[in-house]
C-alpha cells in the first residue's frame, strides 16, 4: 500500500523501475483506485498520468516491455465522470478539465504515447475496479509466465 502511495499520480518516476505494473491515462480513468486494490493483492504499482502539457517520463520508455498498461476510456464517459467531479469541488462545467475538445486532445495524447510504448490498453468504459484489475492481473501473470 505505501509503495502505491509514494508512488501514485507520477510523483516520483523512479517508482517505474521499482513497480510490478505501471498503468498510465488521462485523469479519472481509475489509475489510483487500481494501483490501490492491486496493492492489496501485494502487487506494487506505480502510476503516471498522461497530459499533453507533460512529456511522459523517459523511464516509462526503458521499461520492461508488458510492464506498462494504458488505460483509456470513451470521451462520452470522461466528461460526464469530469463535469461531476467538478461539481462535487463546486466548480463551473465550462472547466476545460471537462470540455470535450480537451478531453479528445488528451485522448489522442495518451492514444499516442501508449502506441509508442507498444503497451496493453485497457478500455475502462463503464467497468468496476475489479474488473479492469482482474485484466491487469491478467496481462501481469501472462507476462510472468513468459519470463
Amino acid at each position: 500500500m505505501e509503495f502505491a502511495v509514494r508512488y501514485d499520480d507520477g510523483k516520483d518516476p523512479r517508482g517505474i523501475n521499482l513497480a510490478d505494473i505501471v498503468l498510465i491515462g488521462v485523469s479519472r480513468t481509475s489509475k489510483t483506485p487500481l494501483s490501490m486494490y492491486l496493492a492489496h493483492k501485494r502487487i506494487k504499482v506505480a502510476n503516471v498520468p498522461l497530459v499533453p502539457e507533460v512529456q511522459p517520463p523517459e523511464e516509462l520508455f526503458q521499461a520492461e516491455r508488458g510492464k506498462v498498461i494504458g488505460l483509456t476510456i470513451q470521451p462520452e464517459q470522461l466528461n460526464h465522470i469530469r463535469a461531476e467531479r467538478l461539481k462535487t469541488l463546486g466548480l463551473k462545467g465550462q472547466a476545460s478539465y471537462a470540455n470535450s475538445e480537451r478531453i479528445l486532445e488528451e485522448l489522442d495524447f495518451a492514444n499516442e504515447v501508449m502506441k509508442r510504448l507498444g503497451c496493453p490498453v485497457i478500455d475502462v468504459t463503464n467497468k468496476a475496479v475489479e474488473e479492469t484489475a482482474s485484466k491487469i492481473l491478467e496481462i501481469y501473470y501472462r507476462r510472468l509466465s513468459n519470463v
